[in-house]
C-alpha cells in the first residue's frame, strides 16, 4: 500500500491551529473565571518562551504569543511564575491589590478557577459532538451478530449468527458501536459476553486477538477482534432537545476510553511507545486535515477531550495538582507550607520534562529515526 504524506506546510498550519485553538479555549476557562471572582489577569499567554507579539489591554493585562508553541497560560497577581506559585510578596501589598490576587480568594473559588481550564476543554468537545449528532444522526446499529468470522474467537466461543450481545464485560450494550468500542480498547485480554438467544440469557467468554492495523498514512494501530459484525448501519435524527445529553454521553465515553488506555499503560498491557507528543499531534493534525474539514474537527474534539484529561492528573505544576493541593488544605484547614509546595512543583516538574523527553522520543521512533516505526 503506497503511504501518503501531507504538505508540510498543511502539517505546521494544521497542528497551529489545533494546538492554538484549544490552548485558547483552555486559559480562556482560567480567565474568565477568575475575572469573574475579581481575580486581575496580568498575563495570557499562547505559547511559552520569547515574546514574539504583545498588547496590554485597559485591564492591564498583557496578552502575549510565546515563540514554543507547546501550551499557555494566565499568570494572575500574587503568581510568582506561569505554575501559579504563590509570590509572598502578595500579603504586603495595598488592600485594593491584595483582593485582586489569586491567592486572596477563598479556597472554592480558586478551585473552580482552576478546574475551569479543563472544564471548558470538555465543553468544546460536547458542542462539537452536538453540533456532529444534529447534523449527521446517531448511530443505533442493534448489537446484533449478523457476520461471524469462521472460527474467529467469537465462533470459538459458542456465539452464532443472531444472538443479541446484552453485556459485555458487565458493560450494558444498547448500539453495536457501544460494543465494538469495548473491544477494540482491550487487545489480548479476555471478555465476558451476556447475550440473549432465542429469548434466553447465555455467557460466553472470549478471547479479545490482537490485530494491527494501518491507515493509508502508515499509521499502525493495535487494537482488540473478536470476529464479529453488523451487516447494516442504522442512524437515526437526534433532536435539539436530545443533543445535548447524547453528546455529554458521547463525551464521557470517550473520556472512560482515555482512562482505560492510560491505565493499561501504566499497568504494563499496554507499551509505553504508546503515548504520543507534540510531534505526533502535529502529524495527524495534518493528516485529519488533509482529510477533510469534519475529520479535522473531530480531531479537536478528541483532543481537547484528552487535555482536559491529562491536565486533571494530579500531578503539581498541572490544574490536577493544583486541585489535589487545595483537597489537601480543605483537610488540614490550612494550605501546606511553602517549602511543600515548593519541592511539589520540582517534583511534579521532573516529572513533566521526563515524560516530553520520552514521548518525544516515542514520536522520533515512530518517524522511522531510529530504525523502527
Amino acid at each position: 500500500m503506497e503511504v501518503e504524506t501531507p504538505n508540510i506546510l498543511l502539517t505546521l498550519l494544521a497542528f497551529l491551529i489545533l494546538i492554538g485553538t484549544l490552548v485558547v479555549v483552555h486559559e480562556l476557562g482560567h480567565y474568565l473565571v477568575g475575572r469573574w471572582f475579581g481575580v486581575k489577569a496580568e498575563k495570557f499567554s499562547i505559547g511559552f518562551g520569547p515574546q514574539i507579539y504583545g498588547r496590554t489591554d485597559k485591564r492591564g493585562t498583557l496578552w502575549r504569543v510565546g515563540a514554543l508553541p507547546l501550551g499557555g497560560y494566565v499568570q494572575f497577581a500574587g503568581d510568582m511564575n506561569p505554575s501559579s506559585q504563590a509570590d509572598e510578596s502578595w500579603k504586603s501589598l495595598p488592600q485594593a491589590e491584595r483582593n485582586q490576587t489569586f491567592q486572596s480568594k477563598t479556597l472554592w473559588q480558586r478551585a473552580l478557577i482552576v478546574f475551569a481550564g479543563p472544564a471548558v476543554n470538555f465543553l468544546l468537545a460536547i458542542l462539537i459532538a452536538m453540533a456532529f449528532l444534529l447534523a449527521f444522526g446517531k448511530s443505533v446499529t442493534p448489537p446484533v451478530v449478523d457476520i461471524l468470522q469462521p472460527n474467529g474467537p467469537a465462533a470459538i466461543a459458542g456465539i452464532e449468527k443472531g444472538d443479541r450481545i446484552l453485556s459485555f464485560n458487565g458493560r450494558e450494550i444498547e448500539t453495536f458501536d457501544e460494543m465494538a468500542n469495548e473491544i477494540v480498547m482491550i487487545p489480548g485480554q479476555r471478555a465476558v459476553l451476556e447475550i440473549e438467544r432465542d429469548g434466553q440469557k447465555l455467557v460466553k467468554e472470549t478471547d479479545v486477538v490482537v490485530v494491527e492495523e494501518v491507515d493509508r498514512f502508515g499509521n499502525k494501530y493495535r487494537i482488540g477482534r473478536i470476529g464479529i459484525g453488523a451487516t447494516e448501519v442504522e442512524v437515526r435524527e437526534v433532536g435539539l432537545l436530545e443533543a445535548p445529553w447524547a453528546a455529554v454521553v458521547q463525551t464521557g465515553n470517550i473520556l472512560r476510553q482515555q482512562m482505560i488506555g492510560l491505565g493499561q499503560i501504566l499497568s504494563g498491557r499496554r507499551p509505553l511507545s504508546e503515548l504520543g507528543g507534540p510531534l505526533k499531534i502535529a502529524k495527524v493534525s495534518g493528516e485529519a486535515m488533509s482529510m477533510g474539514i469534519l475529520t479535522f474537527i473531530s480531531l479537536a474534539a478528541l483532543i481537547s477531550i484528552n487535555l482536559g484529561f491529562i491536565n486533571l492528573l494530579p500531578i503539581p505544576m498541572l490544574d490536577g495538582g493544583h486541585l489535589l493541593l487545595y483537597a489537601i488544605e480543605a483537610v488540614r484547614r490550612r494550605p501546606a507550607t511553602p517549602q511543600v509546595q515548593e519541592w511539589a512543583f520540582r517534583a511534579g516538574f521532573a516529572m513533566l520534562v521526563g515524560f516530553m523527553i520520552m514521548v518525544t522520543f516515542n514520536d522520533l521512533a515512530s518517524f522511522g529515526l531510529f530504525g523502527g516505526g
